[in-house]
């Protein structure tokens, strides 16, 4: 059974571990400074930022996810964006992720967020099994502009 809890200052290990496997699965790099920004931002309260780890029978920290709201045009409430969603490779495939994702979607009805969204890459088939299973694909293109920082 799958438990999770939110984001602790003595989770840091674990988290960093999940989050260093997260990054190298999107064939990418963050600077460190941005890393543990991310961190003290996931366990600051006021930071906006949520963050939990999914924890297996053993204890473990297999999963984690972190999310936002922000407000919207198109509604008088907020949206709920659900950022990172990581999990490990030999945990896959046992309900973490829905676990997790059910997570982010108690705690958006429950905060009066009028909907969860999030992106993937479109070659993450494995995920994107999921997510077809739990949301509906919206269709959407994302665009970017990257301006520094």
């Amino acid at each position: 059974m799958v438990t999770i809890a939110p984001v602790t200052p003595a989770d840091r290990g674990e988290w960093l571990a999940l989050w260093d496997g997260y990054l190298e699965f999107y064939e990418t790099t963050l600077d460190a400074r941005t890393t543990a920004a991310t961190f003290d931002r996931l366990v600051d309260p006021g930071s906006g930022i949520h963050g939990v780890l999914a924890r297996d029978d053993e204890g473990t920290a297999v999963g984690l996810v972190h999310w936002l709201t922000h407000p919207a045009t198109w509604t008088t409430t907020s949206y709920c964006y659900l950022e990172d969603l990581f999990v490990s490779p030999s945990a896959r495939g046992g309900g973490v992720g829905r676990a997790l994702i059910a997570h982010v979607t108690e705690w958006a009805a429950g905060s009066g967020a009028s909907k969860v969204y999030w992106l993937t890459a479109e070659s993450n088939a494995t995920a994107r099994a999921l997510y077809d299973r739990v949301a509906t694909n919206s269709g959407m293109v994302q665009y970017q502009i990257p301006l520094g920082g």
